[in-house]
Order: C-alpha cells, then sequence, then structure tokens
C-alpha cells in the first residue's frame, strides 16, 4: 500500500495568514499531491505528528483544529479504502489511479456521503467483476438492490455507509420496500413490490454484506440476526409427464423457428440444465452417454447421463457448429410460451402473492407462466413422478442440499396416488416375496 502524508504550503500563504494543507499520496516512487480543502496557520501545524494543534496566540479556534484533523482522518481513510478495494479486486494500481478514484467523489468535508458512495462504488465493482461469472438474472437482483438502497436514502434523507446497516436498519428499509407504490393498469395506487420480492433482496442484501466481510471490510455482526419472512410454499410451474410428451411431439416442421426453440426447452426438461449451461454447451462437453461440465451459476462440476429424448434432440443438430440452436432468453421465452399454448397446455394455475397483510390470487392458463427456467423445474418433476430417489436428481441436477432442492420438486397428484397404491398393494404377497 502506498504512503500518506500531510504539509502545510508556506508559499501559498493568503492575506489572512492562512496556509494551505495538501496531502501527498506515495506509491512506488510516484507521487501525487491532493488538496485538502483545509487551512490553517503555520503556528497551527505539528508536522512531526502531522497533526493541527490549538495555539492559544492564534485566531483558530479548538473546534475548528478538531475539525480539521477529523478531516485530515476522514481523508486518510478514503485513500486507504480505495486501495483495499484495488487490492480486493486484485488489481494493480499506480498513485494517478488511486487520488483518480479519489475525485470521483465528494471534497473531504462530505464525508457523509463519500462513505455512502463507497458502498455503491463496492456494489458496482462487484457487479462489473462478476459478468462473466454470474448470470445476468443473478447480477439484476444487485442492480435492483441498489436502486433501492438509493431510494430509500433519498426518501429518509439519510446516508447509508457500511458501518450503519444494523439489524435497526433492515428492520427500517424492510418497512420502506413494504411501503412502495405504483399504479396499475386503472391508474390506482398499488403495492410495487411483493413480499417475495422483498425477502429477496433483504436476502441478497444479507449475502453482499457477507462477500464485503471476507473481502476484509469492517462489517458489523449484529445484523445477522435479522429473520427474513420468506413463503416456502410456491407455485411449482413445470410440466407433468403428459404435458412434456405432448410438447415434444408437437409437429412444428412448418414453424422451423419454434421448432428449435422447443427442442432447446425440452433438451433442458431432459438433463436439467439451466438456460445459462444451454447456452455455453459445447461438443466437447458431450463425452458419449453423458455431459461433463461446469454450471454456470454454481461453478460445480456436473456429470449428466443422457436419455433418449436428450439424445435425440442433439442427433437432429449434429451438423451445426453448435449442439443447439441456442437463441435469447427473452426470445425464447416468448417462443415457448406459445408454443406451449399451440400445444394445448392451458390448465388453470392460481398464482397467489401477498403484499403485505394484502392476498391476491390471480388464476393464469398454463401456458402464460411457462418460460425457459421451467424445464429445469420440470426435469425434477419428471424424474420424481418416474420413480427416481431424490439424492439421484440432485446429483444430476448439481443441487448439493435438500432446502435448495425441494422447491423444485413438483410431486403431482398423479405421482403420489401410485406411491400410496404401491405401498399398500397386496401386503401379504410383498411378505412371501421377502
Amino acid at each position: 500500500m502506498g504512503t500518506i502524508r500531510f504539509e502545510i504550503r508556506k508559499e501559498k500563504k493568503d492575506k489572512d495568514g492562512l496556509v494551505p494543507i495538501r496531502m501527498i499520496y506515495q506509491v512506488s516512487g510516484t507521487r501525487k499531491y491532493q488538496n485538502t480543502g483545509k487551512k490553517l496557520f503555520e503556528g497551527n501545524w505539528d508536522d512531526k505528528n502531522q497533526v493541527a494543534f490549538y495555539n492559544k496566540k492564534l485566531k483558530i479556534l479548538e473546534k475548528d483544529i478538531k475539525e480539521i484533523n477529523r478531516g485530515l482522518g476522514d481523508l486518510k481513510r478514503n485513500v486507504e479504502d480505495i486501495e483495499k478495494l484495488f487490492i480486493l479486486q486484485k488489481t494493480p494500481y499506480s498513485a494517478t489511479m488511486i487520488i483518480d478514484e479519489l475525485n470521483q467523489s465528494k471534497t473531504p468535508e462530505t464525508k457523509k456521503d463519500t462513505s455512502s458512495k463507497e458502498l455503491y462504488a463496492f456494489i458496482d465493482r462487484y457487479i462489473k467483476d462478476h459478468r462473466h461469472t454470474r448470470v445476468k438474472g443473478s447480477l439484476s437482483v444487485y442492480k435492483a438492490l441498489k436502486r433501492h438502497l438509493e431510494g430509500f436514502q433519498n426518501a429518509k434523507r439519510i446516508v447509508i455507509s457500511f458501518d450503519k446497516i444494523d439489524f435497526n436498519f433492515f428492520t427500517t428499509f424492510q418497512n420502506y420496500l413494504f411501503s412502495l407504490t405504483k399504479k396499475d393498469k386503472e391508474g390506482n395506487q398499488v403495492k410495487a413490490l411483493n413480499d417475495i420480492t422483498i425477502a429477496k433482496q433483504l436476502s441478497t442484501l444479507k449475502t453482499f454484506l457477507s462477500y464485503a466481510k471476507a473481502s476484509g471490510l469492517e462489517i458489523k455482526d449484529n445484523y445477522t440476526s435479522f429473520k427474513i419472512k420468506k413463503d416456502n410454499d410456491l407455485e411449482i410451474i413445470a410440466l407433468n409427464q403428459q404435458e412434456y410428451k405432448t410438447l415434444f411431439n408437437l409437429n412444428l416442421i412448418y414453424n422451423p423457428a419454434w421448432d428449435r426453440v422447443r427442442d432447446v426447452f425440452c433438451f433442458s426438461c431432459a438433463t436439467g440444465l439451466r438456460y445459462s449451461d444451454l447456452k455455453q454447451l459445447k461438443r466437447e462437453h458431450i463425452k458419449g452417454d453423458v455431459i461433463d461440465m461446469k454450471a454456470m451459476k454454481t461453478d460445480h462440476k456436473t456429470i449428466i447421463p443422457l436419455n433418449q429424448d436428450a439424445k435425440t434432440i442433439l442427433k437432429k443438430y449434429e451438423k451445426d457448429n453448435a449442439p443447439l440452436p441456442i437463441i435469447s432468453n427473452q426470445k425464447s421465452n416468448e417462443h415457448i410460451a406459445k408454443i406451449c399454448e399451440f400445444a394445448g397446455i392451458n390448465s388453470p394455475i392460481e398464482i397467489v402473492r401477498k403484499y403485505g397483510n394484502k392476498r391476491i390470487a390471480t388464476i393464469y392458463k398454463k401456458h402464460e407462466l411457462i418460460r425457459m427456467h421451467c424445464g429445469r423445474k420440470t426435469f425434477a418433476t419428471i424424474c420424481a413422478e418416474r420413480g427416481m430417489r431424490a439424492e439421484i436428481i440432485m446429483k444430476i441436477g448439481g443441487w448439493k442440499n435438500w432446502n435448495s432442492f425441494k422447491r423444485y420438486l413438483n410431486v403431482t397428484d398423479e405421482t403420489a396416488k401410485e406411491a400410496m397404491r404401491l405401498a399398500y398393494s397386496e401386503p401379504s404377497k410383498k411378505l412371501k416375496a421377502v
């Protein structure tokens, strides 16, 4: 890390006899100078101890001397924090880079605003440094968190910094998120965020603080006791076996664009791969009867056995450069909803969302809710329907623990009925067989 010193500029004495203080910052033999915005008399400066001191013979008040020292201390800490960010990101830096970063924020007098900028700068840097290793959906959550924090800061007229985020902050921030409103189609003011979205924002903030703490920043620990209320009984939007087979066998020869999107979606249903992994799939990942690759979202290595449906789809595109005809996620989502409608996948689905103490239930036709991410849920659902053990589904799909997996596991009524029938059918014969 660089060295920081302060000096008074006697040659810049003003008409009142005051001299400015400037900072000297040095890295690897290169110096940069920064004006601190502070002035005092020569007789108020202790160069050896690098502090201003009160002198009764001079006109500067003792409280002003304390303010000068506080400002110099804040400036030094700001520089050190910027250095830590560069070190954290393993980015080589120069004296010029540090000072340039410092000058993007306000002067030392606005230290509170600067500390807030450091929090947002850390979020921005996290997003930038992880743009190639995180899916867009994950990074968009961090961007939304930053927007909500900035809105909260402006609404409450407070300054948010790392050292102010504690248990009470989470409580107040949660109440703010509950209070956000927007206009519906009729122009009425309604709640902007449902309970699930708010829980996701609070959970993301906790994750971000844990990352910042692991990176060496000082973070208060008492926020961890704040409990986030999550709805663990969410609707599972996935195809059942019959719907999947209908979609897989659908004749789309006269609509090549739909045909390709359907194949990619069904491949996800047959393998459990996320869209981000489908997009990065290369032929070298396909080794005989398995896919051997690292998941984009988790970076976990996984080996996925290829079933007959997956093999059929791969064979269809074996002459193409890429194993699958991937288009953008947005276009894929638009197409797959229409394809499912064409296939007659239109059973009613009730979606219930809570907005504070208000419960809103909406009925959709199933095809309206089908998106590319439903392929992974369909994989888990169909495997369970066919009797595959949960631990095997988890291994193939890359789920590491039961809590993260169980919400994807949609046990259908048909599966439950069949399991009950087998469990209680002809017990005497089973005993004889044993």
